[in-house]
């Protein structure tokens, strides 16, 4: 093999989280596109707690204290009753859309969602990327809701490959 291509394929490793050590380690930060997730800790949602929405109507950091594995994400709680709580309905309590944004969805587009914009809908949690985008969602959410249902299989499809 060329030096330059070795060098080449060693910094791909490196950037993408893959390590060839076999230690273990990595594997556990190993993250899916269909959930939006730090791609080097595998934490879900910047480490929010998805219930603490739902609970206090904020996006409150959790700790590492409390967390569960779903989803192939690390998700954080603030305490051990929102985590068995999301562990009893993740669908209730988990980002619709995997945390991507729904206007941006709508558009034809995957762009992660920020948990500090959010909105609950119909008792479900939806992040945003943008401000904007939150505010135009919660004017007409059966609008958005109805585009997304339309182009969110094709998307997730692709975030599966």
């Amino acid at each position: 093999m060329r030096p330059g291509i070795a060098l080449i394929g060693l910094l791909v490793c490196l950037l993408s989280g893959i390590w060839l050590t076999g230690s273990g380690a990595p594997a556990e930060a190993a993250t899916t596109e269909r959930v939006v997730v730090n791609r080097f800790t595998g934490v879900a949602i910047e480490g929010f707690d998805p219930v603490a929405y739902f609970v206090d109507g904020r996006a409150v950091q959790g700790t590492a204290e409390f967390e569960a594995n779903l989803w192939g994400a690390v998700w954080r709680f603030r305490n051990e009753g929102n985590r068995a709580s999301f562990l009893t309905h993740p669908e209730v309590y988990g980002p619709q859309f995997g945390g991507y944004d729904p206007a941006d969805i709508a558009r034809g587009v995957t762009i992660a969602g920020n948990p500090r914009f959010f909105a609950i809908v119909a008792q479900r949690l939806y992040l945003f990327s943008r401000e904007a985008n939150r505010d135009a969602f919660a004017a007409d959410p059966e609008r958005f809701l109805y585009e997304v249902g339309k182009r969110w299989p094709a998307l997730l499809e692709q975030l599966g490959q």
